[in-house]
């Protein structure tokens, strides 16, 4: 058996491509699988569970058809779905995770997270992220008529893209130190994140010599990128190309 990692998908009903894509995945690879974790951005924006759009309902129905079949779903949140809250995972039967959670995989402890808490050299972002992380501030929103949530979720999506083309690429990247940290602060063999939507393999090397690895999950709206891993090591797809590596390495 084998479990699955996929993120930044940023569903939308202007891409209803990637949804098939999605849609297909559940239905013909998922459910052979012993788990399905989604680490953020599974959708291009959330503005609350009432909000029932209709790529939100064929997400819903075919998660929760794949937990009917016994496969179990992980969410982690990312930059813009932090808004999925409990009861839209009820309905999907997927289990919410915190920000950062260590797992053990086939014997090895694995720390997934979405990725956007490593970009720490993005202090304007950082900055952005600390007042979304407000609960108060939370609840204030989703008390906020529905077509009100849109039009601020929309002007906060804008200000963002014009943001992000005035960035480096080097801030939007992971910060080495804080990834690092990660590594010194706890146990784990493994990092498995998305967010920067650059897929690839990076051995991480100890004081003590040993090698860890770094997983970064692709984006679907390029490359369809899927982390498969089971007992005996990894494969990283992203547009069509498969990166290994054997689990022990």
């Amino acid at each position: 058996m084998h479990t699955y990692f996929i993120s930044d998908l940023h569903l939308s009903e202007d891409r209803p491509d990637i949804i098939q894509a999605f849609l297909d995945f559940l239905q013909q690879q998922a459910p052979k699988a012993d788990a399905l974790y989604i680490l953020g951005d599974l959708f291009e924006f959330w503005i609350g569970d009432d909000d029932k759009t209709p790529v939100a309902k064929q997400v819903e129905q075919a998660l929760k058809a794949l937990s009917d079949k016994g496969v179990p779903s992980y969410f982690i949140h990312g930059n813009r779905d932090f808004m999925v809250g409990k009861a839209y995972a009820k309905r999907c039967g997927m289990t919410l995770l915190e920000e950062e959670k260590l797992v053990d995989l086939y014997g090895h402890k694995v720390l997934i997270l979405h990725g956007d808490t490593l970009c720490t050299d993005d202090v304007g972002y950082q900055e952005y992220r600390e007042v979304t992380q407000k609960l108060w501030l939370r609840r204030l929103f989703l008390l906020l008529p529905l077509f009100v949530r849109q039009k601020i979720a929309n002007k906060i999506r804008s200000k963002s893209k014009q943001a992000n083309t005035s960035k480096s690429l080097g801030i939007m990247d992971v910060n080495q130190q804080a990834v690092e940290q990660r590594f010194e602060g706890q146990a784990i063999d493994y990092m498995i994140h998305g967010h920067t939507h650059r897929p690839d393999i990076h051995p991480i090397k100890q004081t003590n010599n040993a090698i860890k690895y770094r997983v970064v999950l692709g984006d679907w709206y390029q490359q369809m990128s899927v982390l498969k891993i089971d007992r005996n090591g990894l494969e990283l797809s992203a547009k069509g190309q498969l990166q290994k590596l054997e689990l022990g390495q």
